[in-house]
Formats: structure tokens, sequence, C-alpha cells
């Protein structure tokens, strides 16, 4: 039989291999963007108690009320938006799902998708499923900042959706209001879409709140704005996520999420609503714990030939190897696993036209001995 690949481009995702080199070789895993720490022991409690309160059916497909309501609850602390929790809070199965349900929502065959490079790896096959195609913007350099005039000059009448990030994946930058203020001008008067990943929402640094879109009521009004309890409570394998999106958004988002997945892990649900309501400590700190594993990666290294970037956001650090070696980054993190036994993700893997620049990613969600380990390994390089 032949088989016409609607991905003809997509393989194994980059993550997998790089983490399935790093296991091969004992290495310490800096690659792949997951703590290697549990999560708080109220949430597992809370988990624990809802299985055994026979919690474990099918949840209603929008998400269990507790659970939308507290996420209402949250926003509006947070950010000042007042958000309807019945039609506009989606319960997702993971941020992935999300990304994916609100492309396919609107996206139609021969539209237009602006993406910012580098960008997260599973915007554009979402994009292409949809029969549209993906423009790849670049974030300038050295800070990955968005060059908005870029931006505008890459709209045409086929333009349909903007996607951005932030904290960004994977340099660790972050979007300013200015940066909401310049978008919002650049879709004002059109039927442009935002679609806005934000599961790195808890995790800001040195002070600075996160610039959510759901802050910006005019950007809000025409977007899909996804967010990640994976990322927030250290537990990326439930795969819980949401989607906030004004009313008739929602109501599209939800004709194609009732079709993936119809609804998410059920048990999770009630823990969530739980620790939301019993412990809003618990994001709020966030940034300081990150950061402490921001300050204390960048110390462990500050001997070595690699030169950390700036981060602002999320738990990722970039560094420059090109003390180290000439080599392109796909082929440097291959000798890395060998060599250091350190695994680390080549950022041109995020590109469509990688820059002729020698970076690579490490995630810092990790224990202090893990950093200490890997930090001391790359240090001898």
């Amino acid at each position: 039989m032949q088989i016409e690949s609607k991905l003809p481009k997509v393989g194994t995702t980059i993550f997998t291999v790089m983490s399935q080199l790093a296991a091969q070789h004992k290495a310490v895993n800096l690659g792949q963007g997951f703590p290697d720490f549990e999560g708080p022991q109220s949430l597992r409690n809370a988990l624990a108690r809802a299985m055994n309160e026979h919690k474990n059916q099918y949840a209603p497909m929008t998400g269990i009320p507790a659970l939308r309501q507290q996420i209402a609850l949250k926003t509006e602390r947070l950010y000042g938006a007042n958000v309807n929790a019945d039609t506009e809070v989606t319960v997702t199965s993971g941020a992935t799902e999300a990304l994916f349900a609100a492309i396919a929502a609107v996206v139609h065959p021969g539209d237009e998708v602006i993406v910012l490079d580098p960008c997260y790896d599973s915007y554009e096959p979402a994009i292409e499923l949809s029969g549209g195609r993906a423009v790849h913007v670049p974030l300038r350099l050295p800070d990955f900042s968005v060059d908005w005039q870029r931006v505008k000059d890459a709209i045409t009448p086929k333009t349909r959706l903007i996607v951005i990030n932030s904290p960004h994946n994977p340099t660790g930058a972050v979007l300013s209001t200015a940066d909401l203020d310049a978008l919002a001008t650049i879709v004002r008067d059109t039927n442009i879409f935002v679609l806005s990943d934000e599961v790195y929402e808890h995790i800001v640094f040195d002070g600075a709140p996160h610039q959510s879109v759901l802050r910006h009521a005019e950007l809000a009004a025409r977007c899909f704005v996804v967010s990640s309890f994976g990322k927030t409570y250290h537990c990326t394998g439930w795969k819980v996520g949401y989607c906030i999106a004004p009313p008739a958004l929602s109501a599209e988002f939800r004709k194609v999420h009732q079709y993936l997945t119809f609804c998410t892990f059920n048990p999770a649900q009630w823990a969530f609503a739980e620790v939301l309501e019993t412990d809003p400590q618990h994001y709020l700190d966030l940034p300081a714990f990150y950061q402490a594993k921001r300050d204390r990666f960048r110390e462990l290294i500050a001997d070595s030939k690699f030169k950390p970037l700036p981060v602002r956001g999320a738990y990722f650090q970039v560094a420059d190897y090109s003390a180290i070696s000439d080599m392109d980054d796909l082929n440097f993190c291959e000798w890395l696993i060998h060599n250091a036994g350190v695994a680390a993700i080549p950022v041109s893997a995020f590109y469509e036209t990688p820059p002729a620049t020698r970076l690579v990613r490490f995630c810092f969600a990790k224990n202090d001995d893990t950093l200490a380990k890997a930090a001391e390994r790359l240090c001898r390089l």
C-alpha cells in the first residue's frame, strides 16, 4: 500500500531523540523540559482522594465546573480579567491538545499562520494538518525580541492567526506591555486571531509580572490563551491544561476538543480544583523557586566555556558554545552526550531557517544534585 503522509517533513521529535541518546549513554538529561522532582504532596494526596472517591469516569467535556471556576478566579486575581467559567474556560488534555484545537478551530485550507522563530515544534504540524501554511518570522538576535514591523510585513489577505509564546521556549524571553500594544495595533480592524502560548506564565523572573494577553482587553477579545498545570505543578505526565477564549472562539474550540479527547483525566481535575482553592501560594512562589535554580545553574557553569544568555522566564537556559566547538548545534549535542555525558537540545530545531549561531538549550527544572552533576561535566570541556 502507498501512504501519502500528511506530515512528510515530520519525524521523531528532537526531544525524544536526545532523551533516548541520554538514556543509552547514561547522560545527565538537561534536554527534554520536564522536572526530575515531584509536584506538591498536597496535590498528589488530592489525586488519590479523588480516585478513592470514585471520580474515575468521564468528566464533562469542557472540564468539571469546580476546576473551571477556580481557573476563572485565578485569572481575575492575577490578570484582572473577568472570564466566564461556563463559556470561556475549557480544560484540555495538556497544552499541546489545546494548541492543536485552537489552530484547528480557526485555520482553513489556504490560510496562513504567522509563527515567531525559534518556536515550539507542535505549532507547524497542527497548522499543516488544518491545511494552512506556517509563515516563519525570526525573532531578533541576540535578545530574541519581536520585530513587529517584520510581523506586519508578513501579513497578507490569507493571514488567519498569529501565534505568540511568552515566557518563551526555548529562549526565556518575555513579552512586554509595549509588545502587546504593538500586536494589538497590527491586528486591529482585521479578521486575524491570536493564539497565546502561556504555559510558563508563573515562571517570570526578577520581580517582573507576567504580561498575559488576558491583561489586554483588545487582544483578549480575539485570542486563545493556553496554560499548563503540568508546568505549574511539576507533573507534566498528567497532561492537563486549559484554554481561555471569548465565547464565540470557545464554542469553535470545543467543537474540535470534543472529538480529539472529549474530556480530560477526571481525578486530576478534582485535585487541581482543590489545590487552586486551598494553596494558591504554590504558583505565587514559583518565580522565586525557579529563579533560584536559574541562578544556581548559571553560577555552576560560570567557569565553563559556555556563554549563558539572559533568561527572563521559563525554565530553560540557552548557552553559546562557540568557544568550545564550531560544529553545528545538532552534531554538537550528540557530541556532548558522548563526550561530556550531558544532554541538551539544539536551538536550530526550533527554526525553519536557523541562523549562523552556536546555541543549545539546557533545562534547569532539575534537582540541585542533577544540576551540579551536569555542571561539573560541562566545566571539564
